[in-house]
């Protein structure tokens, strides 16, 4: 099969990308930059097409040939130009036209399992605008609300790794600490190929969640075991993360936490935000947040620095 991925010079397109790759698929990776030493030894089936996903006729060159998209871009923090709306909601739209315009038979979306209308988050409400202009496309459509993933190169574990090598605290969200099933991000590639490239899933929207539930400080608690730390972990109200992230995203490139990752920690992260059908039996999350799938997905140890920050660019 021929298969195109936007986002991915992201964690989850990264990873689906030489998934599909590995098992002999041609695959069209679309983002706005690439380094083919990110990619595995298939890196030869791997095309790149340098887009930002605002034009149509990029996108529908790329789709060209293509079976089936996977739109995995996305961002959880604004800044300059890429906002929400437009990496969201004006990209999708143009994702569904060029996969129409192309005769692209199917599109998987990445949205998150919270995401819904009329919630007072601009990142909730994006990702829901997404689902409905996907749902609403007249293309055969696989919708996947997944909660937190973890694995190599995501947010999850790097972050934490690297604020427990920097930081002997690491304050909780809310004084009422919610609960979160983290996924690994190869039960959720797992999926998104079963749609892709075996066809299933038609038409259906579905919630996609690890299969323990713990709170976020336990999640701490087992990464820190790991690395062999033992910081005082506390609660602060949800107003003073919201403070934090403000103050991260304005000086790092990466946040440590944004604030749509505050509001997403607030309000837990273990139940969808609108209606799903169930995930078919052999295709439930089966990996554990143990210490082999934490050591596994570890980045090189290390504190933040200087080249963390916005203005070492």
């Amino acid at each position: 099969m021929r298969i195109a991925i936007t986002g991915s010079k992201g964690f989850i397109g990264s990873h689906l990308a030489n998934r599909l790759a590995g098992e002999g698929h041609e695959v069209v990776v679309v983002a706005r930059r690439w380094r083919e030493e990110e990619t595995t030894e298939v890196s030869s089936r791997i095309k790149f097409v340098r887009s930002d996903l605002g034009e149509t006729t990029v996108l529908g060159g790329a789709f060209v040939d293509c079976d089936a998209v996977a739109h995995c871009a996305g961002i959880n923090r604004e800044i300059g130009k890429q906002t929400y709306e437009r990496v969201h909601v004006e990209a999708t739209r143009n994702v569904v036209a060029a996969a129409k315009a192309t005769g692209v038979k199917k599109i998987v979306l990445m949205s998150f399992l919270r995401a819904r209308p009329n919630c007072g988050s601009p990142y909730h409400e994006s990702k829901w605008a997404a689902e409905e202009i996907v749902r609403n496309s007249g293309l055969d459509y696989t919708i996947i609300k997944a909660g937190i993933v973890y694995g190599r190169g995501d947010h999850m574990l790097d972050h934490l790794s690297h604020a427990l090598h920097t930081f002997p605290l690491f304050a909780m969200v809310g004084l009422k600490e919610k609960t979160i099933r983290p996924l690994a991000v190869d039960d959720l590639v797992h999926v998104m190929r079963a749609s892709l490239v075996d066809d299933r899933l038609k038409r259906q929207t579905i919630a996609l969640l690890g299969p323990e539930e713990i709170h976020l400080s336990e999640a701490v608690r087992r990464v820190a075991k790991v690395l062999g730390k033992r910081p005082l972990l506390f609660p602060m109200p949800v107003e003073f993360h919201y403070l934090l992230a403000r103050f991260f995203e304005l000086t790092m490139k990466v946040p440590l936490t944004s604030l749509a990752q505050v509001r997403i920690l607030a309000e837990g992260v273990v139940t969808p935000g609108s209606p799903v059908v169930p995930v078919p039996y052999d295709l439930i999350p089966t990996r554990r947040f143990t210490v082999e799938q934490i050591r596994n997905g570890l980045p090189e140890p290390g504190a933040f620095g200087f080249r963390d920050l916005r203005c070492s660019a």
